[in-house]
């Protein structure tokens, strides 16, 4: 899924270890032995693959599965943390805050520098964005030591592109770019080319386009190669909206208009916000604006529904 291989293939193979859609007996949630960390990482998987409903089973079963099993701390407090990962993507984003915040209330009952505070983190930091509360966000940052050293552990989304993502909205742009660049360098090194779980290409194309937009058009038609290779509607969205940056009028209303029609096919309703609010600006449709800011208001994006 990292490596950005076919959505097509990487949910097959989700699929194959499970049986009728849960995890066989011996590889549950409580399992000592074998479980956790398989339907885990198959639900991360699947989340990142636009199949969002197959990962919400799972981590509402796990929730569940801890609760009746008395078991309070950290693995309780990572369950939330996953659900919330599914809200995110699924774009509700109030629903992820709330799966998230609950999950570190109850990861810091146990204690402090787990990895699931890593994790939760990161992807409050990143809802909080989506949200337009920036401040919020850098206090969650701050609090809980979010940024470099990065630890050895997989952080989702990829920890690197979500600060960059956030000093970005602070307006440190420049820092943003040293961040964003470092994690292009360490990901692209490793073969990870997954736009969604590291979008650190759309920040970054985004962030150069004012003093070098020769280069961040680059970085812009790589990550859609990717995309395509990856294949998800929400991949194929995001990379061409950034697309769109680099494009004349014409051509530029044209991609905005494949990447609604992308966007609309995924599970990602702030992500197609997102993108019906660009094209509302591009064709100057007040039709388009007013489905694109109705939109925003129910996935609770809140800077997005006062857009000029």
């Amino acid at each position: 899924m990292m490596r950005g291989e076919p959505a097509d293939e990487v949910v097959r193979l989700c699929d194959r270890t499970l049986v009728d859609g849960v995890p066989a007996r011996g590889l549950g949630w409580t399992d000592t032995t074998w479980g956790f960390e398989i339907p885990a990482l198959t639900g991360i998987a699947y989340a990142f693959s636009d199949r969002p409903d197959r990962a919400q089973a799972l981590f509402g079963e796990a929730v569940r599965a801890f609760e009746i099993s008395g078991w309070s701390g950290a693995h309780l407090a990572f369950a939330h943390t996953l659900l919330g990962l599914v809200h995110r993507r699924r774009g509700n984003l109030p629903l992820a805050q709330h799966h998230l915040e609950e999950g570190l209330r109850l990861a810091d009952r146990v204690g402090t520098g787990l990895p699931v505070h890593w994790d939760t983190a990161c992807l409050l930091v990143d809802t909080l964005l989506a949200r337009g509360r920036t401040a919020e966000a850098r206090e969650v940052a701050d609090r809980y030591a979010f940024g470099p050293p990065w630890p050895g552990a997989i952080v989702l989304p990829d920890g690197p592109s979500v600060l960059g993502r956030l000093l970005l909205a602070e307006g440190r742009t420049e820092e943003a770019v040293s961040t964003l660049e470092a994690a292009a360098e360490s990901l692209t090194g490793r073969g990870r080319h997954h736009g969604v779980w590291a979008p650190w290409p759309f920040d970054l194309a985004r962030a150069l386009a004012p003093k070098d937009p020769d280069r961040a058009a680059r970085i812009a038609i790589e990550a859609h190669v990717h995309a395509e290779h990856l294949g998800t509607p929400t991949a194929l969205g995001e990379s061409l909206r950034c697309l769109s940056l680099f494009a004349d009028p014409e051509e530029s209303r044209r991609l905005l208009t494949r990447a609604v029609e992308h966007l609309a096919a995924s599970p990602a309703r702030y992500e197609e916000a997102r993108a019906r609010l660009d094209l509302a600006h591009a064709t100057g449709s007040a039709a388009t604006l007013a489905e694109a800011t109705s939109q925003a208001a129910a996935c609770g994006a809140d800077t997005l529904t006062t857009d000029p």
